[in-house]
Protein backbone atom coordinates (compact mmCIF):
# COMPACT_ATOMS: atom_id res chain seq x y z
CA UNK A 1 0.00 0.00 0.00
CA UNK A 2 1.08 3.18 -1.16
CA UNK A 3 0.65 6.61 1.14
CA UNK A 4 1.21 10.06 0.72
CA UNK A 5 1.37 13.62 2.67
CA UNK A 6 1.67 16.43 0.60
CA UNK A 7 3.61 19.92 2.19
CA UNK A 8 4.12 23.20 0.23
CA UNK A 9 6.40 26.02 1.16
CA UNK A 10 7.85 29.48 -0.06
CA UNK A 11 11.06 29.76 -1.37
CA UNK A 12 13.03 32.04 -3.82
CA UNK A 13 15.68 30.63 -6.17
CA UNK A 14 17.51 31.23 -9.70
CA UNK A 15 18.97 28.45 -12.05
CA UNK A 16 22.71 29.65 -12.02
CA UNK A 17 23.84 26.87 -14.56
CA UNK A 18 20.85 28.06 -17.68
CA UNK A 19 21.90 30.99 -20.47
CA UNK A 20 22.37 34.52 -19.24
CA UNK A 21 19.29 35.26 -21.25
CA UNK A 22 16.95 32.35 -20.05
CA UNK A 23 13.89 33.49 -17.53
CA UNK A 24 15.17 31.28 -14.88
CA UNK A 25 18.47 32.85 -14.73
CA UNK A 26 17.33 35.54 -12.66
CA UNK A 27 15.56 35.54 -9.12
CA UNK A 28 12.24 34.59 -8.50
CA UNK A 29 9.96 32.75 -6.23
CA UNK A 30 7.46 29.86 -6.40
CA UNK A 31 4.94 27.87 -3.98
CA UNK A 32 6.78 24.87 -4.09
CA UNK A 33 4.38 21.45 -3.80
CA UNK A 34 6.74 18.40 -2.46
CA UNK A 35 4.60 14.88 -1.62
CA UNK A 36 6.50 12.11 -0.01
CA UNK A 37 5.42 9.00 -0.88
CA UNK A 38 5.90 5.54 1.84
CA UNK A 39 5.19 2.29 0.95
CA UNK A 40 4.35 -0.73 3.54
CA UNK A 41 2.24 -3.50 4.85
CA UNK A 42 -1.33 -1.68 6.49
CA UNK A 43 -0.88 -2.54 10.27
CA UNK A 44 -3.18 -5.68 11.30
CA UNK A 45 -4.36 -3.39 14.87
CA UNK A 46 -3.77 0.04 13.58
CA UNK A 47 -5.56 -0.32 10.02
CA UNK A 48 -2.90 1.77 8.73
CA UNK A 49 0.42 2.18 6.84
CA UNK A 50 1.61 4.65 9.29
CA UNK A 51 0.40 7.43 11.19
CA UNK A 52 -0.07 10.87 8.83
CA UNK A 53 1.23 12.72 11.50
CA UNK A 54 4.59 10.73 11.72
CA UNK A 55 5.19 11.85 8.56
CA UNK A 56 4.79 15.03 8.94
CA UNK A 57 7.18 14.69 12.03
CA UNK A 58 9.56 13.37 9.91
CA UNK A 59 9.64 16.53 7.35
CA UNK A 60 9.63 19.24 9.68
CA UNK A 61 13.22 19.31 9.43
CA UNK A 62 13.26 20.12 6.09
CA UNK A 63 10.10 22.57 6.10
CA UNK A 64 12.07 24.06 8.00
CA UNK A 65 15.25 24.04 6.06
CA UNK A 66 13.30 25.47 3.22
CA UNK A 67 10.37 27.20 3.66
CA UNK A 68 10.97 31.49 2.85
CA UNK A 69 14.23 30.67 2.10
CA UNK A 70 16.63 31.72 -0.71
CA UNK A 71 17.49 27.80 -1.78
CA UNK A 72 20.73 28.76 -3.30
CA UNK A 73 22.23 29.64 -0.26
CA UNK A 74 21.79 26.37 1.07
CA UNK A 75 24.72 23.57 0.94
CA UNK A 76 23.73 21.07 -2.09
CA UNK A 77 21.64 23.48 -3.59
CA UNK A 78 23.69 25.90 -5.59
CA UNK A 79 21.68 24.60 -8.54
CA UNK A 80 18.39 24.32 -7.07
CA UNK A 81 16.25 22.92 -9.86
CA UNK A 82 12.99 20.77 -9.11
CA UNK A 83 15.48 17.34 -9.51
CA UNK A 84 18.28 18.42 -7.28
CA UNK A 85 15.54 19.32 -4.73
CA UNK A 86 13.92 16.20 -4.76
CA UNK A 87 17.29 14.41 -4.38
CA UNK A 88 18.26 16.66 -1.23
CA UNK A 89 14.73 16.56 0.18
CA UNK A 90 15.13 12.22 -0.61
CA UNK A 91 18.87 12.08 1.67
CA UNK A 92 17.45 14.19 4.65
CA UNK A 93 14.08 11.69 4.56
CA UNK A 94 15.72 8.36 3.77
CA UNK A 95 17.82 7.43 6.66
CA UNK A 96 14.63 8.28 9.48
CA UNK A 97 11.34 7.49 7.48
CA UNK A 98 11.01 3.64 6.64
CA UNK A 99 9.77 2.79 3.57
CA UNK A 100 9.95 5.93 1.77
CA UNK A 101 9.66 5.36 -2.37
CA UNK A 102 9.10 8.66 -3.90
CA UNK A 103 9.64 12.45 -3.46
CA UNK A 104 7.45 14.22 -5.82
CA UNK A 105 8.76 18.33 -6.09
CA UNK A 106 6.57 20.66 -7.70
CA UNK A 107 7.46 24.19 -8.59
CA UNK A 108 4.20 25.32 -10.37
CA UNK A 109 0.78 23.31 -10.89
CA UNK A 110 1.95 21.92 -14.00
CA UNK A 111 5.48 21.04 -14.06
CA UNK A 112 7.44 18.99 -11.53
CA UNK A 113 9.74 16.07 -11.01
CA UNK A 114 9.25 12.39 -9.13
CA UNK A 115 12.43 11.24 -7.78
CA UNK A 116 12.51 7.36 -6.12
CA UNK A 117 16.10 6.84 -5.61
CA UNK A 118 17.47 5.02 -8.04
CA UNK A 119 18.48 7.52 -10.57
CA UNK A 120 22.20 9.13 -10.19
CA UNK A 121 22.50 11.67 -7.55
CA UNK A 122 24.58 14.72 -8.87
Amino acid sequence: MNLFKEFSFEAAHRLPNVPPDHKCARLHGHSFHVRVTVTGPVGQTTGWVMDFADLKSAFAPVMEALDHRYLNEIPGLENPTSEVLAIWIWRRLAANLSGLTEVEVRETCTSGCAYRGVEPAP
